[in-house]
């Protein structure tokens, strides 16, 4: 039997569920500052759920989301704070792994906002430098963009960790990234770079359904972790904006989720979670479903 590996679900939705304080540009950065120990509590919940890898809350903490927001200073701060959260739930769970959430630099699914491949790989090349004591992987998160996803293997080059390259792709169309490129034009990047796995994240779980199979040609152990969105409007896509401009499915719980897992593990995924709107109930029922399976 393959072993499978299960990742968490989405930290920043489950901090809105959770925390009554209104959704900022800063989305789970800024409930992390006020909210830290909620952020020690997921984590602790999905590690219980039966997740073997709890994504740190560092997806959001570039320079260019702190900008002009008076956090700018607190860079390196939040890093380590999202990373000692983290480590405090595996401690207590009595073990797992960590992963170094590497987010899109311009915001997410706006691969047309971030900048150039040779300006982001220093960017994230920062980042790894900072996070790579505390952490087991790498996980470069939604890239969008066939250039936006170069910038951020670029920039984890010089780590000696595993490196996860996770995609978004169309909603209506899995086999293309959010930018329009086909997914297959990811192909020479992997070849290049070797990623030690390759996934699609943050889209529809239909659309990741049609993605995985031109992923599962690219020669490396792959899955994914969709959201629960209804869509991604396109006020969404517009500077500062917030959480709660998405709205979650209603037709999505953890047994509907799970039966999407379910095909992608008959597809060949070895690697398998869940994004924004996905939580413990959801990884819990996936844990259930695998078992079964061994």
């Amino acid at each position: 039997m393959t072993e499978i590996t299960i990742l968490d679900g989405g930290m920043g939705q489950e901090l809105v569920a959770r925390i009554s304080d209104k959704p900022t540009g800063l989305w789970a950065t800024r409930l992390m500052m006020d909210h830290p120990e909620i952020v020690r509590e997921i984590h602790a919940d999905f590690f219980a759920a039966g997740a073997g890898i709890a994504t740190a809350n560092t997806y959001a903490i570039h320079h260019d989301r702190l900008a002009g927001t008076g956090a700018e200073a607190r860079f390196e701060e939040l890093h380590l704070l999202a990373l000692g959260l983290a480590a405090e739930a595996r401690d207590a769970h009595g073990g797992g792994r960590i992963a170094g959430a590497l987010g899109p630099l311009g915001g997410s699914y706006k691969a047309e906002l971030a900048p150039p491949s040779a300006e982001a790989a220093p960017l994230y090349a920062e980042i790894v430098a900072l996070q790579e004591p505390y952490v087991d992987l790498f996980i470069l998160e939604t890239m969008s963009g066939v250039d936006q996803a170069r910038g951020g293997l670029m920039g984890t080059r010089a780590t000696e960790k595993p490196v996860w390259l996770s995609l978004s792709v169309d909603d209506e169309d899995g086999t293309r990234l959010r930018s329009g490129e086909a997914l297959a034009d990811v192909l020479p990047l992997v070849e290049e770079f070797a990623p030690e796995a390759v996934l699609i994240n943050c889209s529809r779980p239909e659309a990741v359904s049609a993605g995985l199979p031109v992923i599962a040609g690219m020669g490396r152990p792959f899955g994914g972790y969709a959201n629960g969105f209804t869509v991604i409007v396109e006020s969404f896509r517009q500077a500062g904006a917030t959480v709660d401009l998405l709205d979650a499915r209603t037709d999505l719980g953890p047994v509907e989720y799970a039966d999407f897992v379910d095909r992608w593990i008959g597809l060949g995924a070895t690697i398998v979670g869940g994004c924004c709107e996905v939580g413990p109930a959801h990884i819990a029922e996936i844990t259930r479903r695998v078992g079964r399976r061994s």
